[in-house]
């Protein structure tokens, strides 16, 4: 699916990136152009971020495989 129509990013692309060390809306606005033009995917790719941090799955609790 994807989260951020301006920047064609998926869910896939923002779990990918939580899983390598992203924490914040900000590091994936840097990263992958999340919520930098038109703002309307901000709260989606905030929801996902704040999901795969917190997946009971993983010790670290960086990312799912959701």
């Amino acid at each position: 699916m994807y989260v951020c129509i301006c920047q064609a990013v998926t869910e896939k692309q923002v779990r990918e990136a939580v899983s390598q060390g992203v924490q914040s809306l900000s590091a994936l606005r840097e990263q992958l152009g999340v919520a930098s033009q038109c703002g309307k995917c901000a709260r989606c790719a905030h929801g996902i971020l704040k999901e795969c941090r917190n997946c009971p799955g993983r010790e670290d609790g960086l990312a799912c495989a959701a």
